[in-house]
């Protein structure tokens, strides 16, 4: 009997110190990260969205950030093999329904997992077959992935106005964060210039 007290005790022991260890190292963080992640940053803290690489758009002519200045713009990394994507695609075609006429632009961004993505018909195809009415731009030399230093698919970027990203999000989940977000970067009024009345 003992000898199985002990053996418990030393369990719940070893249970305990790796438990604090996980939490002072950030290992449990690393370890819950590919269930998704969100960071928000307030205006002062934020940079400058990298601008969008070259690629073949579909369902709009090739976009440039600087000149979407004054709406707000959700990017979204995804490619269409990802199931975690599809699991979004609701959530972003319904943000994009809802807030288009309110002044939010949704762009994709498809960058490649598998060879058969990186075709340009077989992403128009699935642009099509999935009802995806927002500008979509290719990704296949991952420029604009490595830009925003992406790491997953999905992850999506929230840009206020003024072309600075405000949020992001590592994988599914957080909508009504999202939506909300859109909101607010939907009502901040726009600084208004040094030289101006």
């Amino acid at each position: 009997m003992d000898r199985r007290w002990n053996m418990l005790i030393g369990i719940v022991v070893a249970i305990v110190i790796v438990s604090a260890l996980s939490y002072v190292t950030g290992l449990t963080n690393r370890l819950l990260a590919p269930f998704g992640t969100s960071a928000e940053y307030k205006s002062s803290e934020s940079a400058t969205a990298p601008e969008l690489a070259t690629g073949d758009w579909i369902n709009s002519e090739p976009l440039k950030l600087k000149d979407l200045r004054g709406r707000v713009v959700l990017i979204e990394f995804w490619t269409f093999g990802c199931f975690n994507c599809r699991n979004t695609l609701p959530h972003i075609k319904d943000m994009d329904n809802r807030y288009r006429e309110k002044g939010l632009i949704v762009i994709g961004v498809h960058s490649p997992e598998f060879a058969e993505e990186r075709i340009p018909e077989n992403l128009r195809r699935q642009v099509l077959s999935l009802g995806i009415r927002y500008p979509v731009v290719s990704d296949n030399d991952f420029q604009t992935w490595n830009a925003y230093k992406v790491e997953a698919w999905p992850t999506i970027f929230l840009l206020d106005k003024q072309g600075r990203i405000r949020w992001m999000r590592v994988g599914e989940g957080d909508y009504d964060k999202a939506e909300r977000l859109i909101q607010e970067l939907l009502a901040e009024n726009e600084p208004v210039s040094a030289g101006s009345d």
